[in-house]
């Protein structure tokens, strides 16, 4: 049981928001290009697969992203007492899990067709590369987002057998809303990343956030609207997806406070909400065509 809480706990297993937050775009595509008059099986099937996958991928990111941080984790408050850092978990033991994780979500990826599984395999390098990237930018958020929301492309890919210029339009998108709100995460740790000199958008946007996140969140706002038109979605889609989004969002940026902790977690656990409202807002817009 020690060793299962370990495991738990090494791959954040008891904080959905993480591989919520990955799930979202893979549903977002996944229902822009199902045909819902036909049998709804295959797109509870996929829904179902995309989230075990989201899951797994999630849980091994977080052990390659403690393996990598280790001596980084030790010195931040927030983060010293993880399995890796505190020593109750070995690197050896960590990568064996995290090897098992990735050959079960392979068994969930081959349910797929060929073009799907060639697109994710070709994700693994960012995947499991973004660690790395706040030693040498200011941006690793924005890498993120290329990586945390690369499930559009798939989720699209997955019933249309290719890549369209829809999908595209709102994975762009969908890249600045993740750059907005793990900047809002990255404020919990600012004063400790500053102090060991990990790199991060928190850092360099600290004088003007709000500003950075307006511009975040209009940038996803105006692509998902842009989606809606080519997918000749009626006015519901765009009451449900513009006017709630835009509340929720000026909420994350009215009510942040960037010195409280548990604010800026709160805040940023609130865009799990946003990602279900989007979601509802296609199905919305798809059912009303």
């Amino acid at each position: 049981m020690k060793q299962l809480n370990l495991f738990i706990e090494l791959t954040r297993l008891k904080k959905p928001i993480g591989f919520m937050l990955l799930f979202w775009p893979c549903a977002w595509g996944l229902t822009l290009a199902y045909d819902f008059s036909n049998n709804l099986n295959s797109y509870f099937f996929y829904l179902s697969l995309f989230f075990l996958g989201s899951v797994l991928m999630r849980s091994a990111g977080c052990i390659v992203n403690d393996i990598s941080d280790k001596e980084f984790d030790k010195r931040v408050e927030r983060t010293k007492n993880r399995p890796i850092a505190s020593d109750r978990i070995s690197i050896k033991l960590a990568i064996f899990y995290s090897f098992i994780l990735c050959a079960l979500a392979f068994l969930i990826l081959i349910n797929f067709n060929s073009l799907t599984i060639i697109l994710a395999l070709g994700s693994m390098p960012l995947a499991f590369t973004y660690p790395l990237m706040k030693r040498f930018t200011y941006w690793p958020q924005l890498f993120l987002g290329i990586t945390f929301n690369y499930g559009l492309i798939l989720g699209w890919v997955c019933i249309k057998n290719q890549l369209d210029v829809i999908p595209i339009m709102l994975y762009l998108g969908a890249i600045f809303w993740t750059l907005g709100f793990d900047t809002i995460y990255g404020f919990q740790d600012i004063k400790d990343d500053e102090i060991i000199g990990i790199k991060s958008t928190s850092i360099k946007f600290k004088k003007k956030p709000k500003i950075f996140f307006f511009l975040c969140y209009l940038i996803f706002i105006s692509s998902l609207t842009i989606v809606g038109f080519f997918m000749n979605f009626n006015y519901l889609f765009y009451f449900f997806s513009i006017f709630f989004a835009i509340k929720l969002i000026f909420f994350q940026i009215y009510k942040l406070d960037f010195k409280n902790s548990d604010n800026c977690f709160q805040i940023f656990k609130s865009n799990n909400f946003l990602g279900l409202l989007v979601l509802i807002s296609i199905l919305i817009g798809k059912l009303s065509i």
